[in-house]
């Protein structure tokens, strides 16, 4: 069961929303417009949001990038926009998935199983290819340790602050340590796209350097490699 917050102004299509995640064994909490989602996030904690486009007070596309500055609830987003080029950018906006409307019960289920199982499981579970990864699960490179079952991160035994995007990230990156992964092999692993925006991996890359202490014109555990991709390692 998951606890779902319906962001969606069309009374007959919340209802119906309400009525078949219900019956599906979800919680459900439903508001009209993008203030009051702000609100629902700010003070409860749900599994998933699925976030209508069409509000009245706030276009779709900035009602996304104000939820995600408060939090890291997977939102799928709900629409009746297939523009190929609005998708791409509501994607590199923070948005998990979407759906173009009108879209069945069933296929919205499928969609939801699926996000919920990538924020649940983080990168930790991606293929077999691991690096110091001690007998406990914990993925250790120099001072940096990485717990993806837990979805906890220490850096020098100080817990980090990481946002999920950013932990997915550090994850993955400590799977492989010493290893250089293209741009193109985050997107897919990591932020689950086929294509992207480079600017988007770059960045989450700034936002994790921050916490990590250093700079990309300082690196100590992230290191970019022009037109190749990126690693991570201890310090030298």
């Amino acid at each position: 069961m998951a606890h779902v917050l319906v962001v969606e102004d069309d009374q007959f299509v919340r209802s119906a929303l309400i009525r078949h995640l219900t019956e599906a064994g979800h919680s459900v909490r439903s508001v009209g417009t993008a203030l009051q989602a702000l609100r629902e996030v700010a003070q409860i904690g749900f599994d998933v949001v699925i976030l209508d486009l069409g509000l009245p007070d706030l276009d779709g596309r900035e009602a996304l990038k104000m939820l995600r500055g408060v939090t890291d609830v997977p939102v799928i987003i709900a629409t009746a926009r297939d523009d190929e080029g609005e998708i791409v950018r509501l994607l590199n906006d923070g948005a998990d998935d979407y759906l173009v409307k009108p879209f069945s019960v069933e296929h919205l289920s499928a969609r939801m199983a699926a996000v919920l199982r990538r924020a649940g499981g983080g990168a930790g579970g991606q293929n077999g290819q691991g690096g110091g990864n001690g007998g406990d699960g914990v993925l250790r490179v120099g001072g940096l340790a990485v717990d993806p079952l837990r979805r906890l991160a220490q850096l020098d035994g100080a817990q980090l602050d990481l946002t999920r995007r950013e932990f997915d990230l550090l994850a993955f990156l400590a799977q492989r340590p010493g290893v250089v992964v293209s741009r193109k092999e985050l997107l897919t692993q990591v932020w689950r796209q086929s294509y992207g925006d480079d600017q988007t991996i770059d960045v989450h890359l700034s936002w994790l350097r921050r916490k990590l202490g250093e700079t990309a014109a300082r690196p100590r555990y992230l290191h970019t490699l022009r037109g190749v991709g990126v690693k991570l390692e201890p310090p030298a």
